[in-house]
Formats: structure tokens, C-alpha cells, sequence
């Protein structure tokens, strides 16, 4: 069983915590994973800051922060992800893509991150990029808020 904990900071204007989990489950299904507990935490870009400073030692702003509570070798996923809904605006805006497009990528991103997959190298951005992509054109993101 996937379980998803979607929480939203009030001051913003979240997705649908359905389409949400819906996404994720497809990502985790698609991967292999059929047991899940995760957080999903839409906030804006000072939360994100502050864990990306506290954490990474890094001082600047990011749009999708994943963190595994488990370990990787573990067949249940346990993790929370983090994303800056103001970060994801400027995105869409940035590569030219609709707000509710990025959101989706982001998600998928997050969720990639929580499996395993890293993009500190060019091949492994690629290969992110490349399963993003795939998993954007399996789902609707459009009905992200709808």
C-alpha cells in the first residue's frame, strides 16, 4: 500500500492532494514499489532555503528538496519531498513550460530522488529528465488543480 501525506503552507495555492497522490503512486507503481509512506510538503522558497542550507550546506535557493528516511535497500519507501510552489512558478516561466507542467515534474523529480536516482552527473540528469519526461506523458498533469 502507497500512503501519501500531502501538506500545504495556507498562505499558498496547492494541487488537488488527490492528483497529487495519484502521480506519485504511478511513479512508485511504475518503479516497482507497492509499499509507501511519504510526505509531500508544499511550502515556499524560504522553507526550501533553510533546509537546503541546513542540510547541504548550500545557501540558495531550489525548487524540490527528497529526503529517504529509509535505507535505499529497503522494498518500502519511506521519505518526505519538499517542494517550493513560488520556485515552480518562476520555473514554468524560466523553461517556457505551463505552472502545472513543472509542478508534475517536480513531483516526478522528488519521487525519482526518493528511489535512487541522482542527477549529479550529466548521464544521471539525462536519465532523470528522460523518465520525467515518460512518466509526464503517462499522466495528466493538467488536472494537477482540477
Amino acid at each position: 500500500m502507497i500512503n501519501i501525506n500531502v501538506a500545504l503552507d495556507p498562505q499558498l495555492d496547492g494541487p488537488k492532494d488527490s492528483k497529487v497522490c495519484s502521480l506519485i503512486s504511478h511513479v512508485m507503481e511504475c518503479e516497482g514499489i507497492s509499499h509507501a509512506d511519504l510526505s509531500l510538503i508544499f511550502g515556499n522558497d524560504n522553507l526550501l532555503a533553510d533546509l537546503k542550507k541546513k542540510f547541504f550546506d548550500l545557501d540558495h535557493y531550489t525548487d524540490v528538496i527528497a529526503f529517504r528516511i529509509n535505507d535505499y535497500d529497503e522494498n518500502n519507501v519511506e521519505g518526505e519531498i519538499y517542494i517550493s510552489l513560488p520556485r515552480a512558478k518562476e520555473n514554468a516561466i524560466k523553461y517556457d513550460q505551463s505552472f502545472q507542467k513543472e509542478l508534475g515534474r517536480l513531483i516526478i523529480h522528488g519521487s525519482l530522488h526518493l528511489l535512487g536516482y541522482k542527477d549529479d552527473t550529466k548521464k544521471n540528469e539525462l536519465e532523470m529528465r528522460n523518465k520525467e519526461d515518460s512518466y509526464l506523458e503517462q499522466v495528466n498533469w493538467k488536472k494537477l488543480y482540477g
